[in-house]
């Protein structure tokens, strides 16, 4: 799997604002009524990335869940992570 130039991040970036670029990673950051909702949500983004063979790094505390894609055996931003990041905002109400 190929790496993306940063044009290509830049791109895939301005049709799904709520994903940031930091640190060399996509990411995102939701706020949850309570820890129920915000574990709901963790579990159907892994019922996503199970199905894409692809994980997210995944940090949560209490409501907030912060995701993080990268490819690390590519070294960076790939299309799996942009697929999964449309996937995963496919769950947004």
């Amino acid at each position: 799997m190929q790496k993306l130039s940063d044009q290509e991040i830049q791109q895939a970036l301005s049709t799904f604002p709520a994903w940031v670029l930091k640190n060399g990673e996509l990411t995102k950051e939701r706020t949850f009524k309570d820890f129920v909702a915000a574990m709901a949500f963790v579990n159907d983004v892994a019922q996503l990335a199970e199905t894409a063979g692809h994980h997210p790094d995944i940090d949560i505390r209490y409501n907030r869940v912060r995701l993080a894609l990268v490819t690390h055996d590519a070294g960076g931003i790939t299309s799996k992570d942009i697929a999964l990041a449309q996937k995963i905002n496919s769950l947004e109400p």
